[in-house]
């Protein structure tokens, strides 16, 4: 499946209209992003969060505030709603024009942490409570937030005394307490209630695993969910898998090698490590090249470029069954150009400059549109499977493993070379080996292939 990650409050913000709302959410805008054969849309940051109507500037990220930062748990943000008493009842709806469309709706479930200034019936109980110290925020400013005894930070900060880096507008839910266990599933069966269709779920390396296995159990004997976790170490990847999520972001993995081959020069064969390391649990990995942590990929501060980023989208896109996501202006080169990171803030009202003026014969929604409908219509890649070539051909064999990645897939009848140049200055020519075994797989094929590769080329040789 294709994921698009949309935040509403920036998806519709224009320099008329500081927050985008769920009305901008249009049957024409579903239709554009199912135009990019999108199954599942993720609604970022709907649940209310910290920020200027709720809480205290010193416990607060910019002035909209973290959409990570939660204040209550079963209520939509004011900002995102045409008429503030109104809100659930827009959201609600959202969800059913998507629905409409045929595609189905995600939101984030934060289960680790929760804003200083929750309103809710949480107690001390689901905290981890410093006894006799004082909370002393790093944005205090004379803002006099008082936090006493304080509790600890989101990002396991036990000190009463967090950093400006580190999550000081929230503090961490405690799930020695049973009690957490039940109010965390309560709140993913009252969105499930309200027709939402999964959880992309926050960090959910940092929660207990038993956790996890018991209230993902419990979910689906009402609901069938899709559930996708957050996560950052490798050695957790199977047991959370069989906790019963259903994908984990390969960020460490592919993402983060694919960075170093552009940034750094890494070269191109050693994505073969990646799906080395990940021991037989390929496809169930969440691929994408951009998404609200990461820098823009059209960014000064990365690629430069949209299409820059098109041989590393493609790889992402093609080399597993696994889902790929989309996020909000990256199919439209957004370059998040006012900001002084390279990022779409998170934290403040701003835009998405691309998203304004954007053009739907653009070359690069165009080269989206065109990528994903070929991953979507070829068995070989939804179904089939993939056979890593770098090993049969080295340095020696007109072939160039710093920066050419060549790989099959094939699936019955529809069988796949695809060979990517990394390399965004030079064409390479090399010759493509493809081994017996690999041959006899495939149900047949030539055993060499002479392939032409103009910079960041990405040639797909039907077998």
């Amino acid at each position: 499946m294709i994921i698009y990650q949309l935040f509403p409050r920036v998806y519709g913000a224009t320099p008329t209209k500081c927050c985008g709302t769920f009305s901008d959410i249009s049957n024409k805008e579903i239709e554009r992003i199912k135009s990019l054969s999108v199954s599942y849309i993720w609604l970022t940051g709907v649940i209310r969060h910290s920020g200027w109507r709720d809480t205290n500037p010193a416990v607060t990220k910019g002035k909209a505030g973290s959409p990570y930062a939660i204040v209550d748990y079963y209520d939509i943000d004011p900002d995102l709603a045409d008429n503030e008493a109104n809100r659930m009842a827009e959201f609600e709806n959202t969800v059913e024009r998507i629905h409409n469309h045929g595609l189905k709706v995600i939101i984030d479930f934060v289960p680790n942490h929760l804003a200083r200034e929750y309103k809710g019936d949480f107690t001390d109980e689901n905290f981890y409570v410093l006894p006799n110290e004082r909370f002393y925020g790093p944005n205090d400013n004379g803002f006099m937030y008082y936090e006493n005894p304080a509790k600890a930070t989101g990002n396991d900060v036990f000190s009463p005394t967090p950093s400006l880096n580190d999550w000081y507008d929230t503090v961490k839910l405690n799930y020695t307490n049973r009690d957490t266990w039940h109010k965390m599933l309560k709140i993913m069966q009252f969105w499930c209630s309200k027709g939402v269709d999964g959880f992309r779920c926050d960090m959910a390396e940092m929660v207990p695993v038993d956790f996890w296995r018991w209230a993902i159990a419990e979910l689906r004997k009402l609901f069938n969910v899709i559930m996708i976790a957050e996560i950052y170490q490798p050695h957790l990847y199977q047991s959370y898998v069989e906790a019963g999520f259903d994908y984990l972001y390969d960020k460490v993995g592919l993402y983060n090698t694919l960075e170093n081959i552009y940034r750094y020069g890494q070269r191109a064969d050693t994505i073969s490590d990646v799906w080395k390391n990940l021991n037989g649990l390929d496809d169930n990995m969440l691929r994408f090249m951009e998404n609200h942590d990461e820098v823009r990929l059209a960014s000064r501060f990365f690629m430069q470029k949209p299409e820059n980023a098109f041989p590393f989208v493609a790889l992402s896109a093609l080399m597993n069954r696994g889902p790929f996501m989309i996020y909000n202006g990256q199919e439209y080169g957004e370059n998040a150009e006012d900001s002084d990171n390279g990022r779409t803030s998170i934290f403040d009202y701003t835009t998405m400059p691309s998203m304004i003026r954007r053009d739907d014969v653009h070359i690069v929604f165009t080269y989206y549109k065109k990528m994903m409908r070929f991953r979507e219509s070829h068995p070989a890649i939804l179904h089939g499977a993939f056979y890593d070539l770098m090993w049969a051909n080295p340095w020696y064999n007109n072939f160039d493993p710093q920066y050419v990645y060549a790989f099959l897939r094939y699936y019955g009848n529809d069988k796949l070379l695809i060979v990517i140049n990394f390399n965004l200055n030079e064409s390479r020519n090399v010759t493509v080996t493809i081994p017996y075994d690999a041959r006899q797989l495939v149900g047949g094929c030539n055993e060499k292939y002479n392939v032409e590769l103009k910079p960041g080329d990405i040639k797909i040789i039907e077998l």
